[in-house]
């Protein structure tokens, strides 16, 4: 019974909220003699804040037409804002800023959809050994990985020495399908200089420091083997098929949004998704190092406080994942 009423309440305190929010914007369309779209593209900046705004406007509208704008194909975006304006009584000659704003959201906004689309595609196709673009692509990750180390052979214990797990990469790919090979490649051939020093500081750990605190509770041989824990060794190719799935998931859950809509003036694409993935693969190894965990049994509780920090990043309207490095040379700030 308890239950119910607070079903009850929550379903009666939703209408309630919604009748008010849209009395209070047919008062503000008497007020200032603009509708919603125009206020928030007239008094928001460019970027997630305004684009995130049109968004719930659009999606939230009692409009059939506001609301599958923000589904229409690129191609046409242009006709939809004509019909919006038309549909708002908005004089196109009066207001013609209106227009290229409206585009500019409406561009970002269809493109996420599409982004998420083609990732999802990626994603969802297997590794096949008997595809050649499939078998070309993973000996070219070897090749910007390892330019001076020739593979012996297509199934080879040297793939361990990029982080894979046996000597056929195809198995670890089941997770995240051809999208971990298409992230791996891309980050190796875009950022050669930082991949490799990545994957080298992934191979060459460094020893620990003990501290006096941990001396103490360690007898000789005990203290011996964790001054010479691996702090920063772990698999290269695995973590970045695991960096691929919360990348995915950031990008499924809308939080990438933040990020897309601050840097990318129109539709983001799968090379703004791989570029970010380049960021959150370097950060990561950045963030690992830092967190000096004791060993890879760690790396769970390591990727989710990783995970945390950049959630809480994105929560910032404003926040763009500003990359630094070379795969992301053609990213455009707005």
């Amino acid at each position: 019974m308890k239950h119910f009423l607070r079903m009850l309440i929550q379903v009666c305190l939703y209408f309630y909220c919604k009748f008010l929010w849209r009395c209070l914007k047919f008062v503000m369309r008497k007020l200032t003699g603009r509708c919603e779209l125009q206020r928030i593209c007239y008094n928001t900046k460019p970027g997630a804040s305004r684009t995130m705004k049109i968004e719930t406007s659009l999606r939230d509208s009692k409009s059939k037409l506001l609301q599958t704008s923000v589904s229409v194909h690129p191609d046409a975006i242009e006709k939809t804002i004509d019909d919006i304006m038309e549909l708002k009584k908005i004089n196109p000659d009066i207001n013609p800023q209106l227009g290229i704003s409206l585009q500019a959201c409406l561009l970002q906004i269809v493109g996420y959809r599409n982004l998420i689309a083609d990732v999802e595609k990626l994603r969802r196709e297997s590794y096949d050994s008997d595809n050649p673009q499939h078998e070309e692509m993973l000996l070219k990750l070897w090749k910007f990985l390892k330019p001076n180390t020739p593979l012996e052979s297509r199934i080879s214990k040297q793939w361990c020495e990029i982080g894979f797990q046996g000597d056929d990469p195809k198995t670890d790919f089941r997770g995240m399908g051809l999208l971990g090979l298409y992230n791996l490649q891309y980050f190796a051939e875009r950022d050669a200089a930082a991949a490799q020093q990545v994957l080298s500081d992934s191979l060459h750990p460094k020893c620990r420091d003990i501290t006096k605190e941990e001396i103490s509770k360690f007898s000789k041989a005990e203290w011996e083997k964790k001054r010479m824990d691996k702090a920063i060794g772990y698999s290269f190719a695995i973590v970045g098929i695991n960096i691929t799935d919360l990348a995915y998931n950031l990008l499924v859950s809308g939080a990438l949004k933040t990020h897309f809509y601050n840097i990318a003036p129109e539709a983001p694409t799968l090379s703004h998704f791989q570029q970010t993935f380049c960021y959150l693969m370097h950060e990561f190894h950045k963030f690992w190092i830092e967190e000096d965990p004791l060993d890879i049994m760690e790396f769970n509780r390591v990727r989710e406080k990783f995970r945390k920090r950049i959630i809480k990043q994105l929560q910032n309207p404003d926040m763009a994942l500003c990359p630094h490095f070379a795969a992301s040379e053609g990213l455009i700030n707005m």
